[in-house]
């Protein structure tokens, strides 16, 4: 897998889920606040991030920075994806499908961020588990590093492009 230097890329960042946290100790409750945060270019370019603190504006901050670091490369026909795929995280699972051209992202919630963020323009997604964003996110990204190009599968194969369109 290739590094993806953040500071190349023009990338923009997006709160999907902000949870409080509370942890109960000897002298009360300590109040903490976990960020959950998806940054992309809107040109194949995708990575998420979570970060913790006692203020939100510091976990966002965290979470950015952790998003930046594990950046990946969507692979894209023209605005959808290439093939149909399941993303799977604990109890999430989320179906990807590539759409025609115009339909737009039919999706929910945290794939959409991704989605929208990641430069998919044309895309319909499915959630078959767990809801919980983070899990969500998590499925999501699973799916888009299980895509395959078709110079990815040409070259797995040992044969040109022109032979797979055939």
């Amino acid at each position: 897998m290739t590094v993806i230097d953040p500071a190349q890329l023009d990338l923009e960042d997006r709160v999907v889920a902000i949870n409080r946290i509370t942890k109960v100790v000897k002298g009360g409750r300590r109040l903490r606040f976990a960020a959950l945060v998806i940054v992309g270019d809107h040109n194949g370019h995708v990575g998420f991030g979570t970060g913790k603190a006692q203020e939100v504006p510091d976990a966002i901050r965290k979470a950015v920075e952790a998003a930046r670091k594990n950046l990946i490369k969507v692979p894209m026909v023209e605005e959808t994806l290439p093939h149909e795929v399941v993303g799977e995280y604990s109890g999430s699972r989320i179906l990807l499908k590539p759409a025609i051209a115009g339909s737009g992202v039919a999706a929910g919630g945290a794939v959409r961020a991704v989605m929208e963020l990641a430069g998919v323009a044309d895309v319909t997604s499915k959630s078959l588990g767990s809801n919980t964003p983070i899990n969500v996110v998590r499925a999501t990204m699973d799916g888009l590093t299980k895509m395959k190009s078709a110079t990815d599968v040409a070259s797995l194969r040992g044969v040109s492009t022109q032979h797979l369109a055939e």
